[in-house]
């Protein structure tokens, strides 16, 4: 597909072309991503189910796990749905307003996941360094609002790129080389002086991740040496177990961000190459991050075998249908989150 050079003024409409290059194959391509969605989307809501209905699970790590889940779906509903019909139905013109909606809600999530890995890391960092005050300090009250300023520092920050955006009168083409609107991608397309806009987008890229990976990586210096100092060697690895699928989250995350970010300012990568490592860093996340807390959780691998094995029953006519077979919920899967903020206060201390 050619991208047409077309010069307009406020324009109403914008096309975007998926991934650059290989046109010819990303009606394949989409499969995967597809699959890759399907992972997150059955995790995520597992999550939301299992978490309030499980009361040793009313805890600060699994309530932000759960706000995390939230998320993932929203970020996974945010990119998915069009960049699905870009690949399979050649869908590829939007409005410019709802390119620019979803850019904002894409960057918003993405913040949002930010500055909720660094809440887990926080709450490890009590557990672990200070567990006699972690309920003292890890109030629901306080829990409300690490994630109120989280929401409200993505939402803030990253509502001004739109608007920035907006201003630009003049672009050179409204094609988009990209599988969605990206905050980059459309700056580049503007044949009018975008100095202001980069440079908030480096500003908003190091004041969320930026900063939230050097506090991540401050908490768990001061979590290794705690654990290092512990006398026994028992003590050590149990402490260190409780930090491993946080790691590999944080890994994961940080990892694809900077390198997708980077790559598309200051690299000389392939166009293909970087679109196809930002829609994995957008994808691969909400994905993986519910199969790896639920293998290392085993009151969430027990509830999902439950939950399977219950359906199985049931298909087969074992266990008859109905609210009434489902003794093993001791609240109701709907339960809200804020009923989980309510009852963080009751739980036991964490154990060192």
């Amino acid at each position: 597909m050619e991208m047409p050079n077309t010069s307009s003024l406020d324009p109403l409409m914008v096309t975007l072309i998926g991934i650059p290059g290989l046109e010819h194959v990303q009606f394949w391509i989409g499969f995967p991503f597809c699959a890759l969605c399907m992972v997150a989307l059955l995790g995520n809501v597992l999550l939301l189910i299992i978490i309030p209905s499980e009361s040793s699970l009313h805890q600060p790590m699994y309530v932000f796990l759960a706000v995390l889940a939230a998320n993932d779906l929203g970020l996974c509903a945010s990119i998915a749905p069009k960049m699905l019909a870009i690949f399979w139905f050649s869908a590829c013109t939007m409005t410019f307003d709802a390119c620019l909606t979803q850019l904002f809600f894409i960057h918003a999530l993405q913040g949002m996941e930010s500055g909720i890995l660094l809440a887990m890391a926080f709450d490890r960092y009590v557990a672990i360094c200070n567990p006699l005050r972690h309920s003292a300090i890890l109030t629901p009250s306080v829990l409300g609002q690490l994630v109120g300023v989280v929401a409200a520092r993505a939402v803030i920050l990253v509502s001004v790129g739109p608007v920035l955006l907006k201003r630009l009168h003049f672009f050179h083409s409204t094609t988009v080389a990209h599988s969605y609107c990206e905050h980059m991608a459309l700056v580049k397309l503007a044949a009018v002086d975008t100095r202001i806009n980069k440079a908030f987008g480096l500003f908003v890229a190091f004041s969320i991740l930026g900063f939230d990976m050097v506090f991540v990586l401050v908490s768990y210096t001061l979590i290794f040496q705690a654990i290092f100092r512990l006398p026994q060697k028992e003590a050590r690895i149990k402490a260190f177990n409780t930090c491993t699928a946080h790691i590999f989250v944080f890994l994961e995350f940080y990892v694809l961000a900077f390198f997708s970010f980077f790559s598309h300012r200051f690299g000389h990568v392939a166009p293909y190459v970087h679109i196809l490592l930002s829609t994995i860093y957008l994808l691969v996340p909400p994905a993986l991050n519910p199969i790896v807390y639920g293998v290392k959780t085993k009151e969430i691998r027990v509830r999902v075998v439950r939950i399977f094995l219950l359906e199985r029953g049931r298909k087969k006519g074992i266990i008859p249908s109905g609210p009434y077979f489902l003794p093993t919920f001791h609240e109701s899967p709907a339960h809200s989150i804020t009923t989980i903020f309510g009852s963080c206060g009751k739980r036991r201390e964490y154990q060192s």
